[in-house]
């Protein structure tokens, strides 16, 4: 076991990823979590129970670890920032306050001269009004969305109800002509130095991720730009660990940031067959400070999720050797709750 001990907030699948991965490189890992059953508490060293805002749980973590970082960035930042100045909490927090509100991240990425969709931000039924050029489109909740939830299609004025108070901000995207969304995937480490994986081609069903793939059926020049892209968000950031920029494509092949994530990735799930260092390892790797070291791939693959009931299937399913199924072990089964993934190699 090395001498680094490495806080880990949340105990979802993603947590759980990066426990294995800390394993590997004897980083001895605590996790904190707010559920009592997540699949983080299989593969940690240590597991404490609590609720975010529980002070003296939150101290008992911060004196058995070195340094924190978090597998979902809803956390509240200021508990985020009293953690940091006891232990360094990396990425910094100061992202997550950009990354929690949709109206902050899409200034900071069109300030950076990178496009989005054609947005607006919705304070009142009125605004929906002042905008209306944007519809057909997506109204969002300027915070705490992910996987679809908060988020409602306007095709047109007579679709927003009329017992809306609007209690909430919001966002209003026009939609996309969409012929494909991807993904791009950087680890960046606190000297600078960075690795940026190959762009990822992902299929969303129901608004949740089902299937990722690479290469990504994508020319050239697109390839470039979303790497390019997501390597100066990181910089302008200052980023630490790894992160994911996803990514539409319209039918006029213009490439659009769609959201930044400040963690690992669902669509990153195949680096773990694919390449020699996975994302959770490069994460770890990153943020623990224990330098970057030459990650080489060695197949193509895909990726599906398994969610819901469909878990059972597969727990009984007998798999080739280029085909590798992840049991999340979560306690309880849930419609479209993600329950593993499988991960086939391809030539």
């Amino acid at each position: 076991m090395s001498d680094i001990t490495l806080g880990i907030i949340g105990s979802g699948q993603l947590g759980s990823l990066l426990c294995q991965a800390a394993k590997k490189l004897n980083v001895k890992t605590v996790v904190i979590s707010d559920d009592e059953q997540g699949p983080a508490k299989n593969y940690s060293n240590e597991f404490i129970y609590s609720k975010y805002n529980n002070e003296s749980k939150i101290k008992e973590f911060i004196d058995k670890v070195d340094i924190v970082t978090f597998e979902f960035e809803n956390i509240p930042v200021d508990i985020l920032k009293k953690i940091d100045l006891k232990k360094k909490v990396l990425p910094k927090p100061e992202i997550n306050k950009i990354i929690q509100n949709r109206k902050l991240e899409k200034t900071f990425v069109n300030d950076l001269g990178i496009k989005t969709t054609d947005w607006a931000f919705i304070k009142q039924a009125k605004d929906l009004e002042k905008n209306k050029n944007l519809l057909p489109g997506i109204l969002k909740s300027n915070t705490l969305g992910y996987d679809g939830h908060g988020q409602f299609v306007l095709n047109s004025l007579d679709d927003v109800k009329k017992d809306w108070c609007f209690t909430a901000d919001y966002i209003l995207e026009k939609k996309v002509n969409l012929k494909k969304e991807i993904s791009v995937l950087i680890t960046r480490y606190l000297n600078g130095k960075t690795y940026i994986y190959e762009p990822i081609e992902n299929i969303h069903k129901d608004q949740i991720l089902n299937q990722s793939k690479i290469p990504a059926d994508i020319n050239k020049e697109t390839f470039t730009e979303a790497q390019s892209n997501a390597k100066l968000i990181s910089e302008k950031l200052d980023y630490v660990g790894t992160m994911c920029v996803e990514y539409f494509i319209d039918e006029e092949d213009n490439l659009l940031v769609n959201e930044i994530a400040p963690r690992v990735h669902n669509s990153g799930h195949l680096t773990i067959n694919a390449f020699n260092i996975s994302q959770f390892e490069n994460h770890v790797r990153a943020v623990c400070d224990l330098g970057l070291e030459k990650v080489e791939k060695i197949s193509n693959a895909e990726m599906f999720n398994v969610l819901g009931k469909d878990i059972e299937t597969y727990r009984s399913k007998t798999f080739n050797n280029d085909e590798f199924f992840y049991d999340y072990e979560k306690k309880s089964i849930k419609d479209k709750r993600k329950m593993g993934h499988l991960t086939v190699l391809k030539k």
